[in-house]
């Protein structure tokens, strides 16, 4: 039997998520859906809007339970909240009524450092993250790329073993959200964790990821898997100008393209 530490750090085995909407339908989120992400690998999910991206991340926390398959995590099966798993959401998860500092030190505290080290341990993440000298403002006193600059200080500091992306960048303007491709790979390549990264934005999956997987329009099934043979570290502002991301761009949104348009031409279906 293999070793638990040789197992991947997230496994969904044919797993299926059924849910009954308000109106007392019996709606399919997920099915038959099968993914693997190995120890420091970096997987970016895309797919159509609704397809059921931001559910597959509800499983692996443990916020959701399958319908069918099996959910694993380090592998070991999923069953409650795990603390090695660390979040990052569209919205800022920042305390509006607390300074930068005391939004960075919440987590090692509410864990149990001690106050000094966990201050200590809050700083050297601001300097790591180019905000040295803003410890004392308020989220409302940032711009969005500082305050996505401190969720990232606030989500790595607890060194989280498994990081759950869900769009964090969306809501950034294009050249913002470049500093911030850069800002995360750089973090990563240090902490070594495994990532899913989900995101609308095909670019943005290529640049940072090892794989990417393309779901299906809802009920969302993986139709494909892409490895990302650019090599590493990657500068994710020159990237995108080379002639081999920009193949490797065509190829997987020719294949996604099909999903939007099914999933286009369904909510039309449904609205009429």
């Amino acid at each position: 039997m293999p070793h638990l530490n040789d197992s991947p750090a997230i496994e969904l085995i044919n797993v299926s998520r059924r849910f009954i909407t308000p109106d007392g339908k019996s709606m399919t989120a997920l099915r038959d859906f099968n993914m693997s992400v190995a120890r420091g690998e970096f997987v970016a999910v895309v797919g159509p809007t609704g397809c059921g991206k931001s559910t597959t991340l509800n499983l692996v926390t443990g916020l959701a339970k399958p319908s069918a398959g099996e959910v694993r995590v380090m592998g070991a099966p999923v069953t409650g909240i795990d603390a090695r798993i660390g979040f990052a959401f569209q919205t800022d998860a920042l305390f509006p009524w607390r300074s930068v500092l005391d939004n960075v030190v919440a987590g090692p505290l509410f864990r149990g450092m001690e106050p000094k080290q966990a201050y200590d341990k809050a700083r050297a993440w601001l300097a790591r993250v180019n905000l040295s000298g803003h410890e004392s403002k308020y989220p409302h006193q940032l711009s969005g790329g500082m305050r996505k600059r401190v969720s990232l200080a606030q989500t790595f500091i607890n060194e989280p073993q498994i990081l759950l992306m869900d769009e964090p960048f969306s809501a950034l303007d294009v050249q913002t959200r470049v500093l911030m491709h850069e800002e995360l790979l750089k973090l990563w390549s240090q902490a070594k964790a495994s990532v899913v990264f989900v995101t609308h934005d095909l670019e943005e999956a290529i640049a940072l990821a090892d794989k990417v997987y393309v779901l299906t329009a809802g009920p969302a099934t993986v139709k494909s898997v892409y490895t990302i043979d650019i090599p590493r570290p990657r500068i994710v502002s020159e990237i995108r100008y080379e002639q081999h991301f920009i193949d490797i761009s065509r190829t997987i949104w020719e294949d996604l393209r099909d999903e939007v348009q099914r999933s286009a031409a369904r909510e039309e279906a449904v609205a009429h």
